[in-house]
């Protein structure tokens, strides 16, 4: 088990890539925070439009869609982000497509993280919350072969180099919600930035407010913390490239 505060390199530079405006928020922004508080400059890349995500009869996927991008910019206000990019692939029709892949790499390409947080790409069959969003499965699969070995070799997507996306070699990738993580970051400074970004989702709130959050996200990040030292805590499995 290791923490971000032992890592054997230096790094300053961070992507998210997830499936919909609110997951980073839910999955990782307390780490997000803790990150931007210490300097690094951290991109989210959203991959859906997220249109689907409401039980409203009212309201059109083109409205929601729009509702969903400014509060993801709102919540990226609070975290202090560099960048917030939309792919805007339809909301619960994600797959990772070469196409998929090829707009992960360019931002790979252009934005050139040192670390990119995503999302777990397998079914979880444990009894637990969910089995996996398609979309979430499909987010993380896409971005792990933009991170290798599509956004490393020159010769995939040729054009890409041909409009100045250089070749770029990501040196960790982080999954969210792994079964078994190996890395753990303490969260606790950072909770309240945290929650601030997640009530930036109003939409996906259902009236809940942030005393509702604080204890939902406060349980499961305090259980997280158990045994290392920490009050609140994040975890993933760490993967390196590099070396």
């Amino acid at each position: 088990m290791t923490t971000m505060d032992n890592q054997d390199e230096q790094f300053s530079r961070g992507m998210v890539v997830v499936a919909h405006a609110d997951d980073a928020e839910f999955g990782c922004s307390g780490t997000v925070a803790k990150l931007c508080a210490e300097g690094w400059e951290m991109v989210y890349v959203m991959c859906t439009d997220g249109s689907k995500g409401s039980s409203d009869r009212e309201i059109t996927q083109a409205e929601l869609a729009a509702i969903r991008r400014e509060e993801q910019i709102n919540a990226g206000k609070v975290l202090g982000l560099k960048d917030v990019v939309f792919l805007d692939y339809e909301d619960s029709m994600l797959q990772p497509t070469m196409e998929l892949r090829k707009d992960i790499t360019r931002e790979i390409r252009r934005h050139k993280p040192d670390v990119v947080i995503t999302m777990y790409p397998m079914r979880n069959l444990d009894g637990g919350w969910g089995v996996g969003h398609p979309d979430h499965i499909a987010a993380g699969e896409a971005a792990l072969q933009a991170v290798f070995p599509t956004a490393r070799d020159h010769m995939t997507f040729p054009d890409l180099l041909e409009a100045g996306f250089e070749p770029h070699k990501v040196a960790e990738v982080w999954i969210m919600g792994h079964p078994a993580p190996d890395l753990f970051v303490d969260v606790t400074q950072h909770m309240d930035t945290s929650i601030n970004a997640l009530m930036e989702h109003v939409s996906q709130m259902d009236g809940r407010d942030a005393a509702w959050a604080h204890e939902r996200m406060g349980a499961w990040k305090r259980e997280r913390g158990k045994g290392m030292g920490m009050q609140f805590a994040e975890a993933f499995k760490r993967i390196e490239f590099r070396r």
